[in-house]
């Protein structure tokens, strides 16, 4: 027998970096990340030693404590480790108390906008992280563009990130570094920011998933006069810096008031994190151990950056790329869409981010990006640059054959 009832569950389509992955496993008949494929789509670090870099740990111990259930904030030892290291790299007064810890920086991200009043637009730039358009548009919270495109270089201004005060309470969120672009905001660009949007009637949650990726990481942190009479939210993860994207850690960092919020309902909704990533995060966040790690993080993609940067180029592909994170955000040539190289690449074991899964306004084969894509050099080893250029330069040759 049929049932013909309606489902009871709204249909949730993929975020669009997965119907990539989807698209390219129908197509190479194995998964992207495995032998002999071309992880340029992900947005994965390496999780091996980097030159001068830290060990990573191979093992955590776990005692009959960490079988118990997790308190709703996080472990305190994690908690204050977090607050730690935003005393000492950027000065900022916080405490363990300013800081929540989520399963990783989208359910941080998530359990804000369940959470934010419903009067307030969301001022979010037209290119940006892909899932901010899903998670956004779940909770149906209201948006305001902010203009992000070649015709400023895609670096916003503070005054297009605050916008018109006619739109009443607006809540800036912001990637830094960003992702896709790379364009990094710090020192007096950062506090111009932080001074213009914080207070008031206006928020600025910054995601600083990237806060490594950079020779000089900066944090929105460091400018707040008082973070518990201020509408900051600074969003961090074990996942990139850290080099660590399986332990499901990241943290949002705010008020008092709003970090109490945000516990309620872990109390409730979540239950807290896993014990043992918890605590292998907490380890990884030991003061010389951080040291270390920024350091390399930052050597080492800021090489890979260089090399990659030049190789494009020297390929035809134009580049708009800053100077943080570990993508490069290049525009093909007049003629040549992202889903028409995608399509040339698939063949080879290989993948891009096409711009359109960028564009927050999602306009399809009409969007603006639609030449553009995001090519990661997050997960590639060293020795696999010329294998990734010869890869990159076949397909480009097929479809300028073509035009």
């Amino acid at each position: 027998m049929t049932d013909s009832s309606p489902p009871f569950l709204r249909y949730a389509p993929p975020s669009g970096i997965y119907e990539t992955l989807y698209a390219f496993q129908s197509a190479f008949g194995r998964p992207m990340g495995e032998p002999t494929t071309h992880p340029w789509s992900q947005g994965c670090p390496l999780t091996t030693q980097l030159p001068g870099g830290p060990e990573l740990p191979s093992s955590v111990e776990v005692s009959s404590d960490d079988l118990k259930y997790p308190k709703a904030w996080g472990v305190p030892a994690l908690r204050e480790a977090i607050a730690r290291s935003y005393r000492e790299f950027y000065g900022a007064e916080v405490e363990a108390d300013n800081v929540m810890v989520f399963a990783g920086g989208r359910p941080g991200l998530i359990a804000m906008m369940l959470f934010l009043d419903q009067d307030v637009t969301v001022r979010v730039s037209e290119t940006e992280y892909t899932p901010y358009y899903e998670i956004l548009g779940s909770f149906h919270r209201k948006q305001s563009l902010v203009p992000s495109n070649p015709g400023n270089g895609f670096r916003p201004s503070v005054a297009d990130f605050v916008g018109d005060p006619s739109e009443g309470r607006r809540l800036v969120m912001y990637s830094n570094p960003c992702n896709p672009t790379g364009h990094t905001r710090t020192g007096s660009d950062l506090k111009e920011l932080v001074d213009a949007a914080a207070y008031g009637k206006t928020g600025l949650l910054v995601d600083e998933a990237y806060e490594f990726f950079h020779k000089r990481p900066d944090s929105a942190l460091g400018y707040v006069k008082d973070i518990n009479e201020s509408n900051l939210f600074v969003c961090g993860a074990a996942t990139k810096g850290l080099q660590a994207p399986g332990l499901r850690i990241g943290w949002i960092v705010s008020s008092r008031r709003n970090i109490q919020v945000l516990g309620n309902f872990s109390s409730y909704a979540i239950g807290g994190v896993s014990h043992p990533s918890q605590r292998m995060a907490a380890t990884m966040l030991e003061p010389s151990r951080l040291h270390q790690a920024r350091k390399a993080i930052g050597d080492f993609y800021g090489m890979q950056r260089d090399r990659y940067g030049a190789a494009l180029e020297s390929l035809g592909l134009k580049l708009h790329t800053g100077k943080g994170a570990f993508y490069h955000w290049c525009e093909l040539p007049e003629g040549i869409s992202a889903a028409s190289l995608n399509k040339a690449l698939f063949p080879h074991g290989a993948a891009i981010l096409e711009g359109q899964d960028c564009d927050m306004a999602r306009r399809g084969e009409q969007s603006p990006m639609a030449n553009f894509f995001r090519f990661s050099f997050g997960a590639l080893e060293p020795d696999s640059f010329d294998t990734n250029i010869r890869v990159m330069r076949d397909a480009l040759n097929s479809l300028t054959a073509s035009l």
